[in-house]
């Protein structure tokens, strides 16, 4: 075959170009998303972590952002959230009544691809809603926090969630921008050793105080105590500045981070992603037990996935 009938016909030049461009783009997205903020990690890491794949979203709506691009937010810019805050009492009852009947802890199954990481350094949760309706157990179990928070629309997301005695959690960036985080302390240890990181500031809980952060920036918490920490835990919807902007982040809200939604007991419903995720994380306990026995081969194995997935998405012979 000659060299001229192997050479790619003239349409599939321009869909070629397209390809690169975007590719470019995206590692581009990734770049800037690995470089906001002081800490970082390091970027092999970054180029597989899920927040690479939601990089190029995140950054239109960075661009978009009505609040400073800083980890710790004025809490004075978001006066519906204060309605949480002076009712933080009758929202802490409900939360010590649930966790006493042992209401409060991980998911019942592998249904919760989000947090699942994090049951096993003693976190724990219980769900309101994940951009979507409130569970029937929620209903339930916390009717007046559940009213509270139906007077604050911003809300798109909110669970109790409990940190144990001895624990911390990895550090993590969250993989959307379109939402940032509200913690209300509900029963804390009241101490510096029980505390959020974001970014390099820290932020201790207290009962009864509240803290807004934007969770994309990399973040840790900790519970140096002997005292378990519970705080109620919020997404709320990113102010932006044009109109496009929040049509495109409720769109991915409503899409997107809804198939991540989770359960608190069985037969409440769940997102796309949490029904795939049993299936997926089969493939991730495999990927750990080749890192186990010898950890060049897994990462060459890793990397030449990711390679060949980049090529047939940018080449394509005809």
């Amino acid at each position: 075959m000659s060299i001229a009938a192997m050479a790619a016909p003239s349409w599939l030049a321009p869909v070629l170009q397209l390809r690169w461009f975007i590719a470019a783009a995206w590692m581009a997205a990734i770049v800037y998303v690995h470089r906001r903020g002081v800490v970082r990690h390091r970027f092999r890491r970054q180029l597989l972590d899920h927040s690479s794949l939601t990089a190029p979203i995140n950054v239109v709506l960075y661009a978009s952002s009505a609040v400073p691009a800083q980890p710790l937010l004025d809490l004075q810019d978001f006066p519906e959230l204060k309605i949480l805050r002076d009712h933080w009492r009758e929202i802490r009852d409900e939360a010590a009544r649930l966790y006493g009947i042992g209401g409060i802890g991980r998911s019942d199954g592998l249904n919760d691809l989000g947090f699942n990481s994090f049951f096993k350094k003693g976190w724990g949760r219980f769900y309101f809603h994940w951009y979507g309706r409130f569970l029937p157990s929620a209903l339930r179990e916390c009717p007046r926090t559940c009213e509270l928070l139906r007077q604050v629309p911003g809300v798109k997301a909110a669970m109790f969630t409990l940190l144990a005695p001895g624990s911390r959690l990895p550090l993590h960036r969250d993989p959307f921008a379109g939402s940032l985080r509200y913690h209300l302390g509900l029963i804390t240890p009241n101490s510096d050793a029980c505390r959020l990181i974001v970014d390099g500031r820290t932020y201790a809980w207290r009962d009864g105080e509240d803290v807004l952060f934007d969770e994309t920036y990399i973040h840790t918490a900790e519970n140096k105590t002997d005292q378990t920490r519970i705080i109620l835990f919020c997404d709320v919807e990113r102010p932006l500045n044009n109109p496009l902007a929040r049509v495109f982040n409720r769109f991915i809200g409503r899409t997107l981070a809804a198939a991540s939604a989770s359960r608190n007991e069985a037969g409440e419903p769940l997102g796309a992603l949490n029904h795939l995720f049993r299936y997926l994380y089969s493939i991730r306990i495999v990927g750990k037990k080749l890192k186990a026995w010898n950890q060049p081969v897994y990462y060459l194995i890793k990397y030449a996935l990711f390679a060949s997935i980049l090529g047939a998405l940018l080449w394509r012979r005809h």
